[in-house]
């Protein structure tokens, strides 16, 4: 699994001009499901993802998590984040997962964060359009596989 994960001050995201899903400061993550991937990617990224001390803390560090700031996460699928570019200029998603698992380990990460903070999604497999104010920019990429 691969996360995109950015410190944001807000974000949404809208399906066929309707905002399907809105968050004030938190973290937006953009999640890739890549085939192969189990319930222990999720519990890696669990482990991860809502502890990161990625949020100022009074003196300017980056110091406290996205639970200490009470914050909140929107979760938008991507399986382009499993796209391969390495051969030619015309993007393989051979790697990403099978549209039907790959929809049940999104939602089962999506249930799962929500015992940690609020949670808002886009809709699986539409067309999004995503609005981030990005705050810092803060931005990370984490591959479960790496952890």
């Amino acid at each position: 699994m691969i996360a995109v994960v950015q410190r944001v001050n807000s974000s949404r995201v809208e399906v066929d001009g309707k905002v399907v899903g809105k968050i004030g400061k938190g973290i937006n993550i953009l999640l890739g499901v890549v085939k192969g991937d189990t319930q222990e990617d999720i519990d890696k990224l669990l482990r991860k993802i809502p502890f990161l001390r990625i949020f100022e803390d009074d003196r300017g560090k980056m110091n406290l998590s996205l639970i200490d700031i009470k914050g909140e996460a929107l979760v938008v699928s991507q399986f382009t984040l499993a796209g391969n570019v390495k051969k030619g200029r015309r993007p393989s998603f051979d790697d990403a997962e099978e549209p039907a698992r790959a929809k049940e380990l999104y939602e089962e990460f999506v249930k799962r964060l929500s015992e940690y903070v609020p949670v808002r999604t886009g809709v699986f497999a539409a067309h999004m359009k995503v609005f981030i104010e990005n705050d810092g920019p803060v931005t990370f990429i984490i591959n479960s596989r790496e952890l």
